[in-house]
């Protein structure tokens, strides 16, 4: 009984508690991101590229509408720098027209990316930032995924010689990935396409193609053919209730 009562006693006095150092990881919150159109929702990350000797990288700064998959964004450098991508944000921003309160950017919690000069940045332009929780590479999957599909491009070198050469490819590729990339994800229209609002004709020029198919073999089609539809919205972790493409 004697026992009881001290640490009743002690509880009542906060004092019944773990006295060791030990980390309390801080809990984030899941991002929840909806874009359902372009410039809505950016994505932004820097990948490293392998320089012409060990230990000698160049990287990659990329910004990318989640919505079309365009590359809005991109610079070369020989190393992280807020105030390099505060430089190109600012750019982006200006191409893009966009206006106060429009647009939301989401990045992961590299040095960078969280810099007290690049939330300044978004402060003034009154641009809304979101950042992934730790470790979780799923809370960024549109870069991530970006990324990917330049390193496994066929031309992707082992390694570049310089800053100039790795920046000239990679004015090459976002090229041809803006242009030229039928998208899986955007119904096999390119990015440029969904971006500059091009998705009605597309798909109204493929509805006349299938047509066309369609009426001059109807034996090769178990019924009239029809276009696969573009996306209509773009999430980052859709709450499970709602479904929606994620990459």
């Amino acid at each position: 009984m004697l026992g009881r009562t001290m640490y009743r006693l002690l509880v009542g006095a906060d004092e019944v508690r773990e006295r060791r150092a030990v980390v309390r990881c801080k809990a984030y919150q899941v991002p929840e991101l909806l874009a359902t159109g372009p410039n809505q929702l950016w994505s932004w990350d820097i990948t490293k590229l392998k320089g012409p000797g060990k230990w000698n990288y160049f990287c990659l700064y990329v910004i990318l509408d989640v919505f079309s998959r365009y590359v809005t964004g991109w610079t070369v450098a020989n190393r992280e720098s807020a105030q390099l991508a505060c430089e190109l944000i600012s750019q982006a921003c200006e191409q893009q027209r966009i206006a106060p309160g429009q647009l939301t950017i989401h990045a992961d919690r590299g040095s960078a990316m969280t810099s007290k000069t690049v939330s300044q940045l978004l402060l003034d332009l009154d641009v809304t930032r979101t950042h992934s929780r730790p470790h979780v590479s799923n809370d960024n999957p549109y870069s991530e995924s970006h990324f990917k599909t330049l390193k496994y491009w066929p031309h992707f070198p082992e390694r570049f010689g310089s800053e100039e050469d790795a920046r000239g490819f990679c004015r090459e590729f976002i090229a041809w990935y803006n242009h030229e990339h039928h998208h899986s994800g955007l119904a096999m229209l390119t990015p440029s396409q969904v971006h500059h609002g091009q998705t009605k004709e597309v798909v109204a020029f493929r509805q006349a193609v299938l047509e066309d198919a369609y009426r001059a073999h109807p034996e090769r089609f178990a019924r009239p053919p029809s276009p696969i539809p573009p996306p209509t919205a773009a999430w980052i972790n859709p709450p499970s209730d709602t479904l929606g493409p994620r990459h």
